[in-house]
């Protein structure tokens, strides 16, 4: 007897045979059982998932002469015995016709076959018609069959299995039963193989075995197909063939997924050229660019599928092992640096497909990945822009907050504290005044959409150690901002010099401040009552007095002095030594300079060490000698990314600021300024200011050397 493929050999012959489509063959026996059998069916799905076969096996159950619930029969499948049943699995039935619709597609064929129908069958009880691939006949073949079809002879029953169930017309679809074929499962593959296996008397491997069921991608006749080819080219061992996961991967003309991983650790790093060199490896070795796409978006799928639902997830149709791989992988890297790979993977696999030069667009995917790891989302560059100042007053979106009766202070602001309460010095004034009603609270800022997202990310900057206490900042102190009196008596007496009072009041440093006033009685000087509501930060000693908002009809006519902190200090109020002191400029300028020359930035480190450095509102601000336009390439968002990594680091919580040229007036009187550093010996700086031609420029016309670009860099 000829040789029959295994995917023929093992075919299945009963309803109970078929793996993975349990939905199909539960539904089918219930309707046989109880009688409920249509005129029409439609079986769709994914090639070689056995479509056809249950077409077949239908058929059988239909014309089989054992009545069912016999000791033959005793349930709904079909008995496999019968004269019936075994013309049917031969395929020399007489009345079931199974036609291939890809060639009998027309007109002309469709009105013979419902010519055809109308006669009885010649022996079995129904006259059966398998049209497979039925999406191919013609639309006009459609409609000559739909009348028929629509109201068939009782004896007649149409089955249609097809892989495109849309082509199919609508008008067909609705006369019909329609069962949608799942793809099967990588177990019941895997399952299968392994039982044929053992009945071919071929020893496996279970690597070898798994391999099979992911090549067959869903579909049993393809993972049997391949497997007989891998059992022609096995080697024998005592008689029998042997299959090794390296022999069928040689023979599919694949490479192991631990090359891929090795891809994924080498992109994690940011090691361009060790991804390059793998590829190399790889294309050296003959394997198809285009194969090697195939494969590694594959293994980005299975990775993704492992980050969302872990490494046991359904998602994963792979061995163990594989899923210990993916997990591994999918560790390295963020959902979202996962789902920006397989987009660029995919588009990358497509343009292989009708490019040329297919090696260079695969490396040029491949560079893409590992420079995707260093771009910064754009939430979290949105999240780091300044609120508008109309938002940070009402709180986003929240309403406008009513102006206040006083003249707002010029200090800026910050929330205010809550939990502790300040005690200003007040006198009681001869008439009874009450006070104001107060205003409403400010609502709170709202908080950026994009907080809660940076925080979930995964990203390099969660390796960073968690910097030792920062610089000491200003200290922040309480002042009023609200009217309290709406008149003052003439009879009032002013009080002594807020000086006095700044002075004696003055505590150490404090955390926070209420908005809770409370008033002490001075004999005989009644003065209006302080209260503390928001929290100021003290900049320079005049914004002191103006943040102290008093009735209007009270005048301050005395000489006001800075007033100074000390240990000693106690009462409500305490102010800091200036702040520009406690910043070494420094320190922050070569760590900045050492870190950006440390990633490759050399050009942008000697940009910011010639620079000039000052403290400005707060924060710290860079003027270098370039044009605008040369500042934003020189420091891009990496640079400045690395820059502020640096300044985290050092415990320094400042904006750092990079202003293009010279700092106008106002600029440089705003802080203290830092002079450029000299040139470090052997520099790139140092190699300019001693060229011939930069000296003789120097002596002529008085140049400035203020930067100094690499060209290097580039090459």
């Amino acid at each position: 007897m000829a040789y029959q493929v295994l995917a023929r050999k093992y075919r299945p012959q009963r309803f109970s045979d078929v793996a993975g489509q349990d939905h199909v063959t539960r539904t089918l026996l219930n309707a046989l059982s109880q009688g409920r059998i249509a005129h029409g069916y439609i079986f769709s799905g994914h090639r070689g998932i056995g479509k056809t076969t249950i077409a077949r096996i239908l058929a059988m159950a239909l014309n089989c002469r054992t009545e069912i619930g016999s000791a033959q029969r005793p349930t709904p499948e079909p008995c496999a015995i019968c004269e019936s049943c075994t013309e049917i699995r031969a395929g020399n039935a007489v009345d079931v016709i199974e036609i291939d619709a890809a060639t009998n597609r027309g007109i002309d064929e469709i009105r013979e076959l419902r010519d055809a129908a109308r006669y009885r069958p010649a022996r079995d009880r129904y006259k059966i018609y398998i049209l497979d691939e039925a999406h191919q006949i013609t639309d006009a073949a459609f409609n000559a069959l739909l009348k028929t079809l629509e109201e068939p002879p009782d004896h007649v029953v149409f089955m249609m299995a097809t892989t495109q169930p849309e082509d199919i017309p609508q008008t067909i679809r609705s006369r019909c039963q329609h069962f949608s074929f799942h793809a099967v499962k990588f177990d019941d593959i895997l399952a299968q193989l392994r039982d044929i296996a053992a009945k071919e008397g071929i020893t496996a491997e279970d690597a070898a075995l798994a391999l099979l069921a992911e090549a067959g991608d869903g579909s049993m006749r393809d993972a049997l197909s391949i497997m007989d080819q891998a059992i022609a080219s096995a080697p024998v061992e005592d008689g029998q063939p042997r299959l090794d996961a390296e022999q069928i991967r040689e023979l599919m003309g694949t490479v192991p997924n631990a090359v891929f991983e090795r891809l994924m650790d080498a992109i994690g790093e940011g090691q361009t050229a060790t991804v390059i060199e793998e590829l190399n490896r790889l294309l050296n070795a003959g394997n198809s660019p285009s194969q090697l796409a195939r494969q590694f978006v594959r293994y980005l799928r299975n990775v993704l599928m492992a980050r969302i639902g872990g490494e046991n997830s359904e998602l994963l149709q792979i061995s163990p092992d594989e899923r210990a791989r993916a997990a591994r992988s999918a560790l390295l890297f963020s959902e979202e640096d996962l789902t920006r790979f397989l987009q660029i993977m995919l588009r990358t696999f497509d343009e292989l497909n009708y490019r040329q030069e297919q090696r260079f667009h695969l490396e040029l995917g491949l560079i893409k990945l590992v420079h995707l790891t260093r771009l910064l989302p754009i939430e979290e560059l949105l999240s780091k822009l300044p609120a508008s100042p109309a938002r940070s007053a009402t709180g986003g979106g929240a309403l406008p907050q009513p102006a206040r009766s006083q003249t707002p202070s010029s200090a800026p602001r910050t929330s205010p504290a809550a939990g502790s309460t300040a005690q200003p010095r007040t006198t009681t004034a001869s008439p009874a005044v009450s006070p104001a009603p107060r205003t409403p609270e400010p609502s709170k800022p709202a908080f950026s959409p994009f907080d809660a997202d940076r925080n979930r990310k995964i990203t390099s900057e969660a390796a960073t150690p968690t910097p030792a206490a920062p610089l000491p900042t200003p200290v922040a102190v309480a002042m009023t901002s609200e009217r309290v009196l709406d008149r003052v008596p003439a009879s009032v007496a002013v009080a002594d010099p807020i000086e006095d009072f700044l002075e004696e009041q003055a505590p150490a440093p404090i955390a926070a401040i209420s908005s809770t006033p409370t008033s002490a009685p001075i004999a005989g000087r009644p003065i209006a009552e302080i209260r503390v509501t928001e929290t100021v930060v003290v900049s320079d000693p005049v914004s002191t007095v103006s943040s102290l908002a008093m009735a209007a009809p009270l005048e301050l006519a005395t000489s006001i002095k800075a007033p100074v902190a000390s240990e000693t200090t106690s009462g409500a109020l305490a102010l800091a030594a200036d702040p520009s002191d406690s910043l070494d400029l420094d320190l922050i300028r070569d760590t900045i300079s050492t870190a950006l020359e440390a990633q490759g930035h050399s050009t942008a480190a000697v940009l910011l060490s010639a620079g000039q450095w000052r403290e400005k509102g707060g924060g710290i601000e860079v003027e270098v000698g370039i044009k605008k336009t040369m500042l934003g390439l020189t420091i891009n968002a990496e640079a400045d990314k690395i820059c502020k990594s640096a300044l985290r680091a050092i415990g320094v919580n400042r904006k750092l600021t990079f202003i293009p040229g010279e700092a106008s007036a106002a600029s440089s009187s705003s802080g203290p300024r830092l002079a450029a550093k000299p040139a470090a010996t052997g520099s790139i700086q140092a190699m300019a200011l001693a060229n011939p031609l930069v000296k003789q420029a120097q002596e002529l016309f008085g140049a400035e050397v203020r930067s100094v670009l690499d060209l290097r860099e580039g090459k």
